[in-house]
């Protein structure tokens, strides 16, 4: 066997190029990223037919049409896309400042809401003994009547087992007494929030920032009495909500809209259907549900699924259903529609007689959001809200 005197000579004899190493790339893209990425498309669009991406062009010009709607109706989402806006399709206008002042009122991405970055918080300084103190009663100690709520626990933790709860993103909107959270895989319990207010005072009007110490109850057996606004801060930093049980969403249903008497009459079901198509341009859609409503069983509505152009032509999957009684379902439906509007599925079936339909009651939304909208609707707190679909969440207004 040959022998190699000097590195070079190793190097240059290798033929399977196996000493050519390349440093990994990371494939993971943050939300900043993924929302120019699809910035840059609707670009792309424009630079390949001349015009914007309009509504009832097809799929994925509707999507892209979709798109642009919700960038163009985001005063942040504008802010931070501005530059890359080649064919000036956002209308932006740079904010004038004439002072301090005016710069704390134009907050539009909310960095001063709270110190989530902790700009306040003293490193390699000692603390005084009132923020130590501070510290230590926000510490977890054991839960004395912690017996109360072992079932409880034990009780939500088979409910998501079980598909009755779900995992959902949290926002603060969701920070509510008696709901439960997962923080960094533990369980927990908002008990209790004594509430505090403190309004902050701006020429453009006043802010109110929401706080106060908390029961916080965790499933291993200890509590805390942080503030509201650090639980917040832990959550979102590496949180999830809890959905209500799937029957608990049902009842607060019917508490919400009815007075159920033996008198009382159904109304008919609102319901989410999944395709079963194995047409490519429908298979391939993720999260594509159809959101309607019928006055019969939900399961003798759809046996001849496949054969009806609302159902798009083929068997459809019976996700979830919401019975309705002393209220107009078809009000309840038409909310839905409206609130999932920019995620239409824009699409031309055709029936057995070759005739074209529009179907319009199938959303690209993905089914934990669609039942965080009917809980938001069910509460009343949907006027607060909007649904983003480019980054698939529930936003406030």
């Amino acid at each position: 066997m040959e022998t190699k005197k000097t590195l070079d000579d190793i190097f240059n004899s290798d033929t399977f190029r196996s000493l050519n190493l390349q440093a990994a790339t990371s494939q993971a893209r943050n939300a900043d990223e993924r929302l120019l990425a699809s910035f840059q498309e609707i670009n792309e669009f424009i630079e390949k037919n001349n015009r914007e991406p309009q509504q009832g062009g097809g799929i994925q010009e509707h999507q892209l049409f979709s798109r642009l709607k919700g960038i163009r109706e985001s005063e942040l989402k504008i802010e931070m896309l501005h530059k890359y806006d080649k064919f000036g399709m956002l209308n932006y206008t740079p904010k004038q400042y004439a002072s301090i002042s005016d710069i704390l009122e134009s907050d539009s991405f909310r960095l001063l809401d709270d110190d989530t970055a902790g700009l306040f918080d003293l490193k390699h300084v000692n603390r005084n003994d009132a923020l130590a103190s501070a510290d230590f009663v926000a510490k977890r100690k054991p839960c004395k009547d912690f017996a109360e709520y072992e079932p409880i626990f034990k009780a939500v933790q088979n409910d998501l087992k079980n598909d009755k709860r779900k995992l959902l993103n949290f926002n603060l909107a969701d920070l509510k007494e008696g709901d439960f959270y997962v923080q960094n895989g533990v369980l927990l319990l908002l008990e209790k929030v004594d509430y505090e207010e403190n309004i902050q005072a701006f020429k453009s009007g006043t802010r109110v920032r929401k706080d106060g110490r908390t029961r916080v109850i965790f499933e291993n057996g200890t509590e805390s009495s942080m503030l509201y606004r650090s639980l917040y801060k832990v959550l979102l930093a590496n949180g999830q909500s809890v959905s209500e049980h799937v029957d608990k969403v049902s009842e607060k249903f019917v508490e919400k809209y009815n007075d159920i008497t033996e008198e009382d009459r159904e109304a008919g079901y609102i319901y989410v259907l999944k395709s079963k198509s194995n047409k490519p341009e429908i298979k391939e859609i993720q999260h594509l549900y159809k959101i309607g409503y019928s006055s019969i069983e939900v399961e003798d509505r759809i046996k001849n699924a496949a054969q009806e152009p609302i159902y798009l032509m083929a068997e459809v999957k019976h996700i979830s259903s919401y019975k309705c009684y002393n209220m107009n379902p078809q009000k309840f439906e038409q909310l839905i529609h409206q609130f999932f509007g920019t995620a239409c599925l824009n699409i031309d079936i055709y029936d057995s007689k070759q005739q074209r339909h529009i179907p319009r009651e199938w959303f690209i939304v993905p089914f934990n959001i669609i039942e965080q909208a009917i809980n938001f609707i069910i509460s009343g707190e949907i006027v607060d809200y909007y649904y983003d679909s480019d980054r698939e969440m529930i936003a406030l207004r």
